[in-house]
Order: structure tokens, then sequence, then C-alpha cells
């Protein structure tokens, strides 16, 4: 009995009601989904609590790796990674023009790159350990050497994404080694040269774009692909094609107003509500008021995992817990983004309450790694004083 309290002592409460909150959430807007879109002939209610179960043995497994199994076998998830990507490239099932997906036995298709952002940020973290450690006294020299080794970690499995192709998982690798990056003590000689000319390509790729698609042309890029981003800066250009999507969202998204229509009432028929454009259910059924509140929710589980960086305080884990926030608001923020018009369409799904195994399973190993931080940890004070007492 006593064990068992020691145990459940160690279990972070918050984390859990946070997630549990978000799971009822994707049920019922999925539901509501459902009943806006006869086209949908799946019960894709039952689907995502089966994957919620499924996704919850997997956050159990992730709770008994303590540091040391992290730190040893983080190499070794690393080649399975890979292994993965390169197994889908080889015989993965196409959707929609990328070949991401793999057929396993009774669980239906389920997309390997969601699995390796958990390893990346396991490996990443690895790294920047060893690397300070062995080199305690920061300076530009091995700073920038760290830089070099998390590129080489980095550039295979990326590699491998961009082939399927999938732009929006590789984005969210940047985003998490961004956010490391930025922990990992390098210095800002070297940090403010590196993003700030990230941003000032990236402002003169988009520039070019708008003004001087020509160019782009000649040096080998096709015009469809710059469809995306016209869309993205004005979407009423073209209504009926790449504008669609995003004008009937946030129109969705605005007829909620305050309080929202109610659930099932949102009369705006969306393609894939269910999936990537799940916050216009929410924004039309329960308005702004629902869209905060869920928002609320995003911000409490950040926090939440911020705190538990900052109470146990050992790097790895801080550096974990980095990769795991950085990973969340990516993808939060840039769903949300893409739905309201404030940013290109991209493909990523809105964390735990999208329709959708494999970020769901992906998302919820990310939040097992956190939990298994204060578990172990506490597991690891608890020996030590009946040591002592011994």
């Amino acid at each position: 009995m006593n064990q068992q309290n020691k145990m459940a002592g160690r279990i972070d409460y918050g984390i859990v009601l946070t997630l549990m909150l978000l799971c009822i959430i994707s049920l019922i807007s999925i539901y509501s989904a459902q009943l806006t879109n006869e086209q949908y002939n799946a019960n894709f209610v039952v689907k995502q609590g089966v994957w919620y179960v499924v996704s919850t043995f997997a956050i159990i497994v992730m709770m008994q790796l303590d540091y040391e199994k992290l730190t040893k076998w983080a190499y070794y998830f690393y080649g399975f990674g890979l292994l993965t990507l390169i197994f889908v490239l080889m015989f993965g099932r196409e959707v929609k023009g990328a070949k991401s997906w793999i057929i396993i036995p009774f669980l239906g298709s389920i997309q390997p790159s969601e699995i390796v952002k958990v390893i990346m940020i396991i490996v990443l973290a690895r790294v920047i350990m060893s690397h300070n450690k062995k080199h305690q006294i920061h300076t530009v020299k091995y700073d920038f050497l760290l830089l070099i080794k998390m590129a080489l970690i980095m550039l295979p499995p990326m590699a491998l994404i961009m082939l399927q192709p999938d732009l929006g998982t590789a984005l969210v690798f940047i985003a998490i080694a961004s956010g490391m990056i930025l922990v990992s003590g390098i210095t800002w000689k070297i940090i403010v040269p590196i993003f700030g000319s990230i941003f000032t390509v990236g402002a003169a790729a988009i520039w070019m774009v708008i003004n001087h698609q020509s160019w782009l042309i000649k040096l080998g890029f096709k015009p469809y692909q710059f469809e995306r981003i016209t869309t993205w800066i004005n979407p009423e250009t073209d209504p009926q094609g790449g504008g669609y999507q995003v004008l009937r969202a946030m129109t969705a998204i605005g007829s909620g107003q305050i309080s929202g229509n109610g659930a099932g009432y949102n009369a705006i028929s969306i393609p894939e509500n269910h999936n990537d454009f799940i916050f216009t259910v929410i924004g039309g059924d329960y308005g702004f008021i629902g869209a905060s509140i869920l928002l609320a929710l995003y911000f409490l589980l950040i926090y939440q995992i911020i705190r538990v960086a900052l109470d146990i305080n050992v790097p790895f884990y801080s550096y974990i817990c980095t990769g795991v926030v950085m990973m969340l608001m990516f993808h939060v923020l840039e769903n949300v983004g893409m739905n309201i018009g404030l940013l290109p369409i991209t493909g990523i799904p809105l964390p735990f309450v999208s329709y959708g195994g494999s970020a769901l399973l992906g998302n919820m190993m990310a939040l097992g790694l956190v939990l298994s931080i204060r578990f172990n940890y506490q597991k690891s004070m608890f020996t030590t004083r009946e040591r002592k007492a011994e």
C-alpha cells in the first residue's frame, strides 16, 4: 500500500487532467464534424477513442524510460527511426501525393515521421548534454562545433522526410532544434547571425514569390510551387482553388462569433474539418469563448511542462522539455494560424484534438517523456532516502 502511494505521488496529475480535457474536446469536436459532413461514412469518434487507448499504453511505456535508459538508448532509437523512414519510402502508402504512411495490422495506417519527432528530441538532448559535459566552458569554437553535431544528426531524417515529401514535418524538426539551441548555452554571437540570416532568407523568398516569380522560374522553380504563398497572402485571388480551404475556414470560425452556434450546427462544409481544420468546428460551434478555452488549455499544458523542467533542474531533462514545448507550440500556432489565414496551409494537425492516430501517438509519446521525468526523478529520490535509512 505504501509503495502504491509512492508511485501515485510520482504522477503529474496536472498534465494528466489537462490531457483528459483535450481528449473530451477532441471527441466532441470530431463528432460535430461528422454531423456537418455527410460524405463521412466512417465513425471517426470511435477510431479516435481507440487511438487514445493505444496512446495511453504508449505513455505508460515511455514512463518506464528513466535517465539512464534514455541516454543509453538514444542512438538506438535514432537508428530505428531512420530505418522506419527508409522503409516508408520503399514500401509506404501514398496519400495525397505524399508517401508517408505504412500499414500496421489491426491499427491501419501510421506515419513514422510523427514518432521520429519524439526520437529527435531525445537524441538532440543527448548530443547537447554530452557536448556540454565535455566542453564546460563555452567558446565560439565549441558552440559552433555543437551546431555542426546537431545539424549532422538532423540532416538524414529531414532529407528522408523531404523525399516523401512532407514539408510540414520538416518545419517541426526545425522548430524543435531552434528551441533546443536557445537553451543549450550557445553564445548569442552565433545564434543572432544564424537566426537573422534564416529570417532574412525567408522574407526575401516570400518577397520574390509575390513580386518576381519570373526570377525564381529561371532558377528552376515551378509556378505551382508558389501557390501556397500566393493564396496565403491573398486567398481571394483563387477562391475556388488554392484559396478555397482557408476562405471557408475563416467563414466558419467567424460564424461562431462570441458564444458559437452550438454543436453540430455549423453549416459551412469544409474538407478535412475533422482533421487539420478541426479548429473551424470549435470556432463555429463554440465561438470565441470555446476557442479561447482550448488555447488556454494549451498554454496551461505548456506551462506545466516548463514547470517540470524548472522543478527537476537537470540539463538533459530540461532539453527534453524544451523540445516537447517547441513541438507542441509550433503545432498549435501553425494549425490555428492557417485556420484563420495568418499562416500558410501546411497540413499540421492540432495536437490531441485533430483526428489522426499517428499524430496523437507521437504527441502522447512526447507527453509520456515529460511524465517519465517527474515519475523517475521522484523514484530516484525515494531510492536514495531508503538507502540512507538502512
